[in-house]
């Protein structure tokens, strides 16, 4: 018997031991976690039941981020509220993984010594063996290691729902940016054979997914470690010959990097979705000097002014620092203008936070927070205006929106149902009375009745609703079929559920 098959009780007439993963930080992270699901279930462990939200799993794992300021309080107050829980189920294990332990290491056990075990970004793969360690000698284990030790996409994975999947396609980063810590956490840029990644969407495909979305720290220099600097539109053109996959997005890119022969695949590949993700940091050209930022404002301008030449309906996003060291008024106006030039749909916006182990850390002139705030709230302002500018242009429009299982807020009230748009925008809409209500991953086209400045609202009339079943509802009927014990298509002969993933993520417009 291996070490990984001891996490569960599996054949000693008890209930499996069941899991729960939390998760902090971006889409790498959400995607590792999917395979930290994986493996865990494949080593007998069973998903905590959502009737059990306010009980602990018998396995609690944090995957952590680093990027945030105060991400290390937010680690130590979960595992503070799991302190005397462990001590009254001495049996339950908590494991801490992702960056913030790559970066902290055995400062983790120190601080917090009810921890079991602490793996780092590297070896996600190692999770189980050392769950089971530490259970079998009753002391705690820590594993962290400098490079990979398993492409992670090899890994089993447990995806979150059945219509839509990140797929990634590198790991790593070899981008400098004095504000960053995350090329010394997941460590240079490693690529994945196009043939490999290719071989991943078709399975995804296959099993019912109609979109994907292609990950990576900088995707538009994959190929670079195999030699082809133009591997990345052709990663985007080849996405186009898989049948069956309707919706091809990715992210992000870094707009040093970003080339022509990429925004010409985008146009001419139909399942490519008119939305990019393009992060600005800062609109002036002395700021991006001191993050390291190898472009200039014209250079960001000028690339989507080619966009939206070749995709004229494109939305485009991006990620905006507040309070850089040493950002001078002119240099947030600068900011302000570009935000303004760009008529971004929406903006990931942030306030610069120190993180210790990054060169801007140890910059003189750190601003003040009552100066950094107060611009934050300028800019979020701005972009606010600008999204609801943005979204009333698409008043009166027809789009076709692909239904999700999250619902908004005030659905109980509204009895709205909500979904994503090709360019990635939420839409929450209602059903026609008589109408058939869409299962999660079929297609509606209807119209734009409403807007506002973080979605938009669709309230058709019979004759305006359209409704396209696709396979990727058929697929989510099967993983509800199987969910409830009850037998799939697939003990037929049919295709079988592999679990898929479009986490959602929020986003500040």
């Amino acid at each position: 018997m291996t070490e990984q098959h001891t996490l569960s009780n599996i054949g000693s007439g008890e209930l499996p031991r069941t899991y729960e993963v939390r998760t902090f930080g971006c889409q790498m992270n959400v995607h590792d976690s999917e395979r930290l699901s994986g493996l865990l279930e494949d080593a007998g462990l069973s998903r905590k039941s959502e009737e059990l939200a306010e009980e602990a799993a018998d396995v609690v794992v944090f995957n952590t981020c680093a990027v945030r300021e105060n991400a290390d309080n937010k680690l130590y107050g979960h595992l503070g509220l799991l302190k005397n829980l462990k001590a009254e189920r001495p049996n339950m294990q908590i494991a801490v993984g992702g960056c913030l332990a790559q970066k902290d290491r055995d400062t983790i056990v120190k601080k917090a010594p009810w921890v079991d075990v602490v793996f780092g970004t590297h070896n996600i793969g190692s999770l189980p063996t050392l769950l089971a360690r530490s259970r079998h000698n009753q002391e705690a284990q820590l594993e962290i290691l400098e490079s990979l030790d398993v492409f992670p996409s090899t890994l089993p994975t447990r995806r979150e729902s059945v219509y839509a999947g990140w797929v990634s396609i590198s790991v790593g980063c070899n981008n400098t940016c004095t504000f960053c810590i995350v090329p010394s956490l997941r460590g240079k840029e490693r690529d994945r054979r196009p043939g490999e990644i290719l071989a991943e969407i078709q399975a995804l495909v296959d099993d019912g997914a109609i979109e994907v979305t292609l990950l990576g720290q900088n995707v538009n220099s994959y190929g670079v470690e195999f030699g082809d600097r133009l591997a990345f539109g052709k990663l985007l053109r080849a996405c186009g010959e898989i049948e069956g996959l309707e919706r091809v997005r990715f992210t992000s890119p870094h707009p040093a990097a970003f080339t022509d022969d990429v925004i010409d695949a985008m146009a001419e590949t139909p399942n490519v979705m008119p939305q990019l993700h393009m992060p600005l940091q800062s609109g002036s050209d002395r700021v991006l000097k001191e993050m390291r930022r190898s472009y200039r404002s014209k250079k960001f301008l000028g690339i989507l002014e080619k966009v939206r030449e070749r995709i004229p309906h494109a939305a485009i996003t991006t990620d905006i620092i507040v309070g850089f060291p040493g950002e001078t008024e002119e240099d947030f106006q600068a900011t302000l203008d570009v935000v303004e030039a760009s008529r971004f749909s929406s903006a990931f916006t942030f306030q610069y936070s120190k993180r210790p182990g990054t060169p801007a850390a140890e910059l003189e002139d750190q601003l003040p927070k009552t100066v950094v705030q107060e611009r934050y709230e300028r800019l979020t302002a701005l972009q606010d205006r600008i999204a609801k500018e943005e979204n009333a242009k698409q008043l009166g429009r027809t789009v076709e929106v692909m239904a999700t299982e999250q619902s908004g807020r005030k659905s109980g009230e509204t009895r709205r149902l909500s979904g994503r748009s090709q360019d990635q925008r939420l839409v929450h809409f209602s059903v026609p009375d008589g109408a058939k209500a869409p299962r999660p991953g079929d297609l509606v086209t209807l119209p734009i009745t409403e807007v506002a400045s973080f979605h938009l609202i669709s309230d058709p009339t019979a004759d305006q609703y359209s409704l396209r079943r696709s396979r990727a509802g058929d697929a989510w009927d099967r993983a509800q079929a199987e969910s409830c014990g009850v037998p799939s298509p697939a003990a037929n002969g049919s295709i079988g559920r592999t679990s898929l993933g479009m986490p959602t993520l929020k986003v500040r417009s």
